[in-house]
């Protein structure tokens, strides 16, 4: 008799687990039974069709999947991409920067030929001067139109002629830097490798052509002048050029036209006209660019009406309505110094100031 698990008829002959136990590590899972070559058609089909029991189903496809084949693709993609980028070299390279030119300047007064002309209303004065039709402010220095050059971009272009306008702005229409003695509104925006000179230029100027205060900023003396009108005309332009693959380059040439009258005198005063004429270059490397900061090279100033006699290395010193200039060359000029630059004297032109 059998166990409790056999079949009522015992254990079959000749196996002894019975016929089953050979299949009983086998796993028929749903592939398993996919990947089957034959397929048993249903009964339904039999009694129809008379058909064989069986059909030979077709053999699958072993090609690799859609999402193995994106993959493929994208991985082919990006290492194409890389060659790409390698060989055409998107990136500019680094160039070793070379180190600021100190700045070169020169200062020249312009006496003027007899009195200084004078009126009570300063916008009197600008209507019969040649600065009549000059813009007030910033707004007489228009940004040209900014194309881009062999190495750079038109923002790059940009970056340089607002940076060299904002220098102009600060340097010479600011009035806490025309009167008040201040100085960090241009020094901020002048290169690190020129600082030095630039301080040192305040704290022991000298007529040497290198540490001039009124090379690198428009300043009068706070003791003798004082802004009559704070509406100063200008007229002024820019000019941006590549000099190499590294190094832009802005041309600036611009008038200004102030309106001033004595120190403490208030409206009771009559106010005079003082103008400068300066010429500035600015150079820009790519670090200049990114910092809005700008390397000043060439400064060349004239202004008047001044006394060629006065000293206007650290501050310009006006001659105001009603005065003259005094006779002689100027101050301690010695041609035999080679330390110092030749001091230089130019005449006001008649034509220059207003006709009231």
């Amino acid at each position: 008799m059998g166990g409790p698990g056999d079949p009522p008829e015992g254990t079959p002959e000749g196996a002894p687990g019975g016929g089953e136990d050979e299949y009983r590590s086998v796993v028929f899972d749903e592939s398993f039974v996919r990947a089957a070559r034959l397929q048993e058609f249903s009964a339904q089909e039999r009694m129809a069709d008379h058909a064989p029991a069986v059909r030979r189903r077709p053999a699958l496809r072993r090609g690799l999947s859609r999402q193995a084949l994106i993959l493929v693709m994208l991985i082919a993609v990006a290492f194409g991409t890389a060659i790409y980028m390698g060989v055409r070299h998107p990136y500019t390279t680094p160039t070793a920067q070379q180190p600021a030119e100190p700045l070169r300047m020169t200062v020249i007064p312009l006496s003027p030929q007899g009195k200084v002309p004078g009126a009570a209303d300063a916008e009197d004065l600008y209507a019969h001067s040649p600065a009549a039709q000059f813009s007030v402010g910033g707004e007489g220095i228009p940004l040209p139109a900014a194309r881009r050059t062999a190495h750079f971009s038109d923002s790059q272009v940009v970056a340089a002629l607002s940076t060299a306008k904002d220098y102009i702005v600060e340097s010479s229409l600011y009035p806490a830097v025309l009167t008040g003695g201040q100085i960090r509104p241009a020094r901020v925006l002048v290169d690190p490798d020129q600082l030095d000179q630039f301080d040192q230029s305040f704290e022991h100027p000298t007529a040497d052509g290198r540490h001039e205060p009124t090379g690198w900023l428009v300043r009068f003396d706070p003791s003798r002048a004082e802004l009559a009108d704070r509406k100063i005309r200008v007229q002024g332009t820019l000019q941006a050029t590549e000099v190499d693959s590294s190094t832009l380059e802005v041309t600036a040439d611009g008038t200004f036209v102030y309106a001033l009258r004595p120190t403490g005198s208030g409206d009771r005063a009559q106010a005079s006209l003082f103008t400068v004429r300066r010429e500035l270059q600015f150079r820009f490397d790519r670090d200049d660019l990114r910092m809005h900061q700008a390397q000043v090279i060439v400064s060349y100033v004239q202004a008047g009406p001044l006394s060629c006699a006065e000293d206007s290395v650290t501050h310009l010193r006006p001659l105001l309505a009603g005065q003259t200039a005094k006779a002689g060359g100027p101050a301690g000029t010695d041609p035999y110094a080679t330390g110092s630059a030749t001091a230089l004297c130019g005449s006001l032109a008649t034509g220059a100031q207003p006709k009231v």
